[in-house]
């Protein structure tokens, strides 16, 4: 049995049910945010709620992973139209720890490019940014999984990378037109 199969059964959705069960059932876009009060986590929950009818539409399931109480992370979802989608509660960041998902550098966190698209993301898009719930270090990851494994992933090299979520769903030959 392989490690992801393993970790995929001991996540559970805020449903009950395992990760993975429900990436049996249809491929699952699997996306690991960075605290709620960073800008590009609420850049990210904008974009995937502007293609979450295309994304869930092509027969792939959405599931967040979060390092907020379930109660603290709904309300934030409702904010972005996301309401009753799956997610995953990982305060300790265990789950993005097995993952691979590390910790952020100076420069991944803080350097210029991060810096700029914070600037465009926080102000000018007005995603803002709002109090640290979680831990501030913690880097971001997206990956899709179909059968209890992992077929695409997008790990973010900085902070402030913004992935392109059709694409990698499409990997799974799924059409994400919308």
């Amino acid at each position: 049995m392989n490690q992801t199969a393993d970790n995929l059964r001991n996540m559970r959705i805020n449903t009950g049910e395992t990760l993975f069960d429900v990436s049996c059932k249809s491929p699952v876009l699997l996306v690991f945010l960075r605290h709620f009060g960073c800008t590009f986590c609420r850049e990210a929950m904008a974009d995937l709620s502007k293609r979450r009818a295309a994304i869930e539409g092509s027969g792939t399931q959405l599931v967040f992973v979060h390092m907020a109480d379930n109660e603290t992370a709904e309300r934030y979802f409702n904010r972005y139209d996301l309401s009753g989608v799956h997610h995953v509660s990982d305060p300790n960041c265990d789950y993005y720890i097995k993952f691979g998902l590390t910790k952020g550098n100076f420069n991944q966190l803080f350097g210029l490019q991060s810096w700029m698209r914070g600037f465009s993301a926080g102000v000018i898009k007005g995603h803002g940014i709002g109090a640290q719930l979680g831990d501030g270090f913690q880097m971001p990851g997206v990956f899709v999984l179909q059968d209890g494994k992992i077929i695409e992933q997008f790990i973010h090299k900085l902070s402030s990378d913004r992935p392109d979520y059709e694409k990698l769903v499409k990997c799974c030959g799924v059409s994400v037109d919308g």
